[in-house]
């Protein structure tokens, strides 16, 4: 371990990514010991680097990203969008006349995305998306068709769907309220 690694105020400050190495390393399906073994540097700083307990020099930063198959500037950007905290409040949405709606409930570009469907909704078509999906119904009741099979779902109820799955849903109830919490498209996700 470099002595700058968790002394530097000027370097260390910025470098706060822990969670961006650890979310990297568990989609190359890595352990601890294997990234020490490819950068040199040891388990226990890997293990503090992860858990913000110390910050890596750009040196060793450029060591872990180069045994992580990527960038430094990768994982410090990666770091940025995962200290993100951004709040959606209910009123900020403008009054929308009765019936179906759906609004956002995480805005920008992250790697989780969140949806609220209420009032009567019926898909038009078939969905099937790159990464998991979690239905939850919040209020009402709901009917789900995945792989020519349906699934009745009602207040309190959750449906997971892996990546991949063909699916359709509506509405079965009045004043329905579903969640969608879905892994964004936009994230490569590692295959089986």
């Amino acid at each position: 371990m470099d002595a700058k690694d968790a002394k530097d105020p000027k370097e260390t400050e910025r470098l706060r990514v822990g969670a961006a190495v650890r979310r990297r390393r568990r989609a190359l399906d890595l352990t601890l010991a294997a990234v020490a073994e490819r950068s040199g540097l040891s388990v226990p700083f890997l293990s503090q680097v992860e858990n913000e307990r110390a910050r890596p020099s750009m040196r060793s930063l450029q060591r872990v990203a180069d045994a992580l198959e990527t960038t430094a500037t990768r994982l410090l950007a990666a770091s940025d969008a995962a200290r993100t905290v951004a709040v959606v409040r209910a009123e900020d949405e403008a009054e929308l006349p009765p019936g179906p709606r759906s609004r956002r409930l995480v805005r920008g570009r992250h790697q989780l995305e969140a949806l609220e469907f209420s009032g009567e909704h019926d898909t038009d078509g078939e969905f099937q998306h790159r990464n998991d999906e979690l239905m939850y119904v919040a209020d009402g009741a709901a009917e789900v068709e995945a792989e020519g099979r349906a699934y009745r779902l009602a207040r309190g109820d959750t449906l997971f769907l892996s990546g991949g799955v063909r699916h359709r849903w509506r509405a079965t109830a009045p004043e329905t309220r579903i969640l969608v919490v879905t892994v964004a498209d936009h994230i490569e996700t590692p295959e089986p």
